[in-house]
């Protein structure tokens, strides 16, 4: 038996409530109290370790993300921090000169925004990468996953051509003349996504190994996280798997994604990849549903068309009938379901979906990720039936530039209401998409509490009537993550019984300003009772 005795600490057990010790035993918690206490409990041989007086909060669960993708994104060209047209040539070309990739190896690029860009605010072109290369295909996607652009190279190598048509649920852009400009929304980006996602299981490998390492040193200790796809599924767990067996950083939980192939996802059942199957490090969760894509490319499926743009509504990339028959098959294997919605249109065709097929209690679990773009009715809606909502408050860093101009001040004013799910009692985690944003919960925090963009605009917050207090935001980090995998008994919080997953902070963040949370780091994480980071010079 393994055993460590954590004292001097400051551990949060819940609001106003703090112990100065813990007995982990085996990867348990076994006791906290004072360290009095817990010596006598303590078997002889008993570690030690001295946590300095710091904060010690539960692991961090990020409720949504892409762990693989993190892994990608940490890997291929890194266009976040590009500010022009002209960093994204720059930045590729540094990437090529120092990679020297193998003639004709296709590079994909993750994280540009035309609206950083300060040469010229508008969507790379298939023109722009290929003043980059013509050697190499190109495709490099959107920060916000739901558009791409892809060079001549790119599109040859897809086999797509001038005659191609945009399928239902996605569009392919032209330029003036009628040509293909290169880029491609929601289900139009298929061909072009299959050119870098056909890995093999020792690429897969890689990529989720660094990305937890990532996820290590950012305190997270658990993710839900959507890899398995259709199509690409038995590979990608595979690599899981193989992961999960040697030392694994990270808890993993699966929202997997298959709504392109209704045979797919019933293959996938029939294995045996029911929600809850698995051990308590890799386990598989609910079915993961698009029904639309993002704001930032106006894709996110409106109720009323854009403010800044009357000719579209946004991409509903399901119809009502095709939630209903995933909903009713995952159901029928006692399975839930988990749905990117962000337009008001997307949240209120999923909840219509569930709806259906609920009578005021919620089994399964079913929950609506990002829920972006409401108003309070949609809002209580949530209560009906006990929706969860699974919800990134780092959005705001970006979109309380946008969410205005997209969707107008009305509008914007009753979204990314956090406060308001709070108070009505709705189920909410948090979760970061990363990597469409960082895996770093403090960043997470400071905009949950704050309601402020990183650089600490604008100033008094962004509708600050929906902040939410730092003991909700953590709780809704930890206990709330839990719940929604169905684990509120065994993780989430620093309690006898509970794993031991917890993060030591640098500073006090229940009594610090919260406009300075983002001085905060991560000194140790720990998951399963062993220390899997230690920051240097902590």
């Amino acid at each position: 038996m393994s055993s460590m005795l954590i004292r001097n600490a400051h551990a949060y057990v819940r609001r106003g409530h703090f112990e100065e010790a813990l007995l982990i035993e085996d990867g348990i918690i076994r006791a906290v109290g004072s360290e009095a206490a817990l010596r006598e409990e303590a078997p002889a041989d008993v570690k030690v370790w001295d946590a300095q007086g710091k904060t010690i909060v539960p692991g961090f669960i990020d409720s949504h993300q892409h762990l693989l993708n993190t892994g990608v994104m940490l890997s291929d060209v890194r266009l976040q921090n590009a500010k022009s047209i002209a960093d994204v040539k720059r930045i590729t070309r540094e990437y090529i000169e120092e990679r020297k990739p193998a003639p004709g190896t296709v590079l994909h690029g993750m994280g540009w925004n035309q609206d950083y860009f300060t040469d010229e605010p508008r969507m790379l072109t298939r023109d722009d990468l290929d003043a980059i290369t013509t050697e190499y295909p190109l495709v490099f996607e959107r920060a916000c996953g739901h558009m791409l652009t892809a060079n001549s190279a790119a599109l040859a190598r897809a086999g797509v051509d001038e005659s191609i048509v945009a399928p239902e649920g996605g569009s392919i852009e032209r330029d003036a003349n009628g040509r293909l400009n290169g880029i491609f929304t929601e289900n139009a980006r298929t061909p072009l996504l299959m050119l870098f996602r056909n890995r093999t299981a020792d690429e897969d490998v890689a990529l989720i190994r660094t990305a937890m390492r990532h996820a290590a040193e950012c305190g997270v200790t658990s993710v839900h996280t959507c890899d398995v796809r259709g199509g690409t599924w038995e590979t990608v767990i595979e690599a899981y798997n193989r992961v999960m067996a040697d030392h694994p950083l990270v808890r993993v939980w699966h929202q997997s994604s298959f709504q392109s192939s209704m045979e797919d996802y019933k293959r996938f059942l029939a294995a045996g990849h029911v929600m809850g199957s698995g051990n308590a490090f890799h386990r598989f969760g609910p079915l993961k549903l698009f029904v639309d894509g993002s704001l930032g490319a106006r894709t996110a499926f409106m109720r009323r068309p854009y403010h800044d743009d009357p000719s579209t509504v946004g991409i509903p990339t399901m119809t009502p009938e095709e939630i209903s028959e995933f909903v009713n098959v995952a159901a029928d294997h006692n399975c839930g379901v988990v749905t990117h919605a962000i337009g008001d249109g997307a949240i209120e065709r999923i909840l219509d979906a569930y709806d259906a097929t609920l009578s005021g209690e919620n089994p399964l679990r079913h929950g609506v990720i990002h829920i972006q773009i409401t108003d309070r009715p949609l809002l209580e809606r949530f209560t009906k039936n006990d929706i969860l909502a699974l919800v990134q408050p780092i959005f705001l860093h970006y979109d309380t530039k946008i969410v205005e101009d997209r969707v107008g001040k009305d509008l914007a004013a009753t979204s990314y209401a956090f406060g308001t799910l709070k108070k009505l009692g709705v189920h909410m985690s948090f979760g970061t998409d990363s990597p469409i944003e960082d895996m770093n919960p403090i960043d997470n925090l400071y905009c949950a509490v704050n309601r402020r963009r990183l650089d600490g605009t604008p100033e008094g917050g962004f509708h600050p009537e929906e902040c939410v207090d730092i003991y909700d935001a953590v709780d809704a980090y930890t206990i709330e993550g839990a719940y929604a995998s169905f684990e509120e008994k065994v993780k989430g919080r620093l309690l006898p019984g509970y794993y031991a997953d917890l993060v030591v902070l640098s500073k006090n963040i229940f009594e610090m300003d919260p406009l300075k949370l983002r001085e905060t780091k991560v000194d140790a994480t720990m998951m399963n009772g062993e220390f899997v980071f230690e920051r240097q010079g902590a």
